[in-house]
């Protein structure tokens, strides 16, 4: 399974040609307990760094960018629903939206989990 994160700390997990995006269990640990998210409608699309969803927790209220350009296919009613589910599996049944990528060699700019592990440790 490929995973890739970006400097926003979102992630985007390859699942054949679906792009399965949220972010990263460090920016989960760094909001702290998360009380809120809206995420985008099925249907609308983004370009790579566009502001696509938010996340509020006790601590602050972040945006999360579109790590790859596309059209959402599926958006996690789970999270909305149970925000502090985020906070325990945010790589796994977390996830944020499922997006149709529109340009899949935007992966190709994205750090792996090594170089993202090191990139957050010093970040």
């Amino acid at each position: 399974m490929t995973i890739k994160f970006t400097e926003d700390h979102e992630y985007v997990r390859v699942d054949g040609d679906v792009y399965v995006v949220g972010i990263s269990a460090h920016a989960a640990e760094q909001l702290g307990d998360v009380v809120f998210v809206e995420l985008p409608e099925v249907g609308k699309t983004f370009s790579k760094g566009d502001d696509m969803a938010v996340v509020e927790s006790v601590k602050a209220a972040s945006d999360v960018y579109a790590p790859i350009s596309g059209e959402i296919v599926e958006a996690n009613q789970a999270i909305v629903d149970d925000p502090a589910s985020v906070n325990g599996d945010p790589q796994g049944a977390a996830w944020f939206v499922k997006i149709k990528a529109s340009d899949a060699s935007e992966l190709d700019a994205m750090m792996d989990e090594a170089k993202y592990k090191e990139f957050a440790e010093n970040a």
